[in-house]
């Protein structure tokens, strides 16, 4: 069931019309559906049910506003955190110490500082000098950091290539055939307590045979290293597993699909598993609300110009991805138009060539699936303003991030005083 509906032709999310959101608030503006959230929590969760106290660590990334991490944290999952940002975020939202993971490829050391002082479920480390650093900073701390090697399988998660991460040029994780010296190497390492593996090789996977051939080679690196004597007690097993956008398209496989291919392909490992889903969770509960400032005849199709732009969300821009767009109070009538924004760059495009509701300036267009990767990628290209972003429950709604303008961003910025004086 889709939080964001038409009522008496008029687009809603869960019980409030998007042009009351729009009119309080302006555009562009995200709306998310807090109950959304929870439904694809709750459908991840039975989903896994088999398994023996798994960890759903969600990915902050995704989506870091902190009325969302509270949402998901009030259904008992985690975090999987990529920076020190991410994890005061966690913190703020009162996750346990012992549910947040520590991922990413450059933890500093003032990173894992602050995590090894607050306390976390493990570290996952992506290299050995990356080990050594978390070593001389865990002595020097008078602490063990709980770690676990973060393993690159060489799969193509066949998921476009900016969001790949399991291939063996991708920057991620160690040669998954490196594992067991490294393993061996990190005895000699005070500070440090081996946990387990961790794999995780893409994002908006639409396939499971990746993931599968993934988990099978991290299960038989497992049996590897115990039967050299290492204590393998958790096996992060990422995330990835895709929505969808485009519903032409073939649905992406199903959470129950996916809890049942953990559940068989785990079978007998005797280890904690850990999940890192982010837009599985929260991609599908936003839209980008938007209004149309004018129409403008093109030498192929027309330009519905909106006034959200790239700098709002990205992603069709960086990986040319599709997003349904419509009308947020159809007529009843279609056209076939580009959809752009108003940042001066040609790649300011939304869709190329779309059947959509007709629209003319002042009509209100909404962007589904703008959940995850979308305002927290945003910028201030061309001096724009920050979106805000609305969070619904129910009848209730508020801003829970407020549109920040150009103004407060002057107010960051000075002009050093020999230029002043020049002046």
């Amino acid at each position: 069931m889709s939080h964001f509906h038409l009522r008496d032709g008029v687009t809603h999310c869960e019980d409030v019309p998007l042009p009351a959101i729009a009119r309080a608030v302006g555009t562009p503006v995200f709306v998310y559906s807090a109950n959304a959230m929870r439904s694809q929590a709750r459908a991840l969760r039975a989903a896994l049910s088999s398994l023996e106290d798994p960890l759903i660590a969600y990915a902050v990334k995704a989506n870091p506003n902190i009325a969302v991490l509270t949402t998901l944290a009030a259904e008992g999952l985690g975090a999987d955190v990529v920076s020190g940002g991410e994890y005061r975020r966690a913190q703020a939202a009162g996750i346990a110490p012992d549910r947040i993971v520590f991922s990413g490829v450059g933890k500093t050391a003032e990173e894992m500082r602050l995590a090894l002082g607050g306390g976390l479920c493990q570290f996952n480390l992506e290299s050995f000098p990356e080990a050594e650093m978390l070593s001389q900073i865990a002595l020097s701390m008078g602490r063990t950091a709980p770690v676990a090697f973060r393993v690159n399988p060489d799969v193509d998660a066949g998921s476009h290539a900016k969001i790949s991460t399991g291939a063996a040029h991708n920057k991620f994780g160690i040669p998954i055939d490196e594992t067991p010296a490294a393993c061996t190497a990190l005895r000699s390492l005070p500070g440090l307590e081996l946990k387990g593996l961790a794999v995780h090789i893409g994002s908006q996977l639409t396939s499971l045979a990746p993931l599968e051939t993934a988990i099978a080679r991290l299960g038989a690196t497992i049996a590897q290293l115990r039967s050299q004597g290492h204590e393998i007690t958790t096996a992060d097993l990422g995330g990835g597993l895709g929505i969808q956008y485009d519903s032409a398209l073939p649905p992406p496989p199903s959470v129950e699909d996916y809890g049942a291919m953990a559940a068989r392909l785990t079978r007998g490992w005797d280890v904690r598993l850990i999940f890192e889903p982010g837009r599985l969770l929260v991609g599908s509960a936003g839209v980008l609300l938007t209004e149309v400032i004018r129409v403008k005849a093109g030498s192929k199709n027309p330009f519905v110009i909106v006034d959200a732009a790239m700098n709002d969300l990205v992603r069709p821009s960086l990986y040319d991805a599709w997003h349904e767009i419509g009308a947020v109070s159809p007529k009843g009538e279609r056209m076939i138009a580009d959809v752009v924004g108003p940042v001066c760059e040609s790649g300011d495009v939304f869709a190329v060539a779309r059947r959509l509701d007709r629209v003319e300036a002042g009509d209100l267009m909404v962007i589904h699936g703008a959940g995850a990767y979308a305002a927290t990628m945003a910028g201030t290209y061309n001096s724009r303003a920050l979106a805000p972003e609305v969070l619904v429950d129910g009848r209730d709604w508020a801003v829970i991030r407020p549109r920040r303008e150009s103004e407060a961003f002057l107010a960051d910025e000075d002009v050093p005083a020999w230029l002043k004086r020049a002046g």
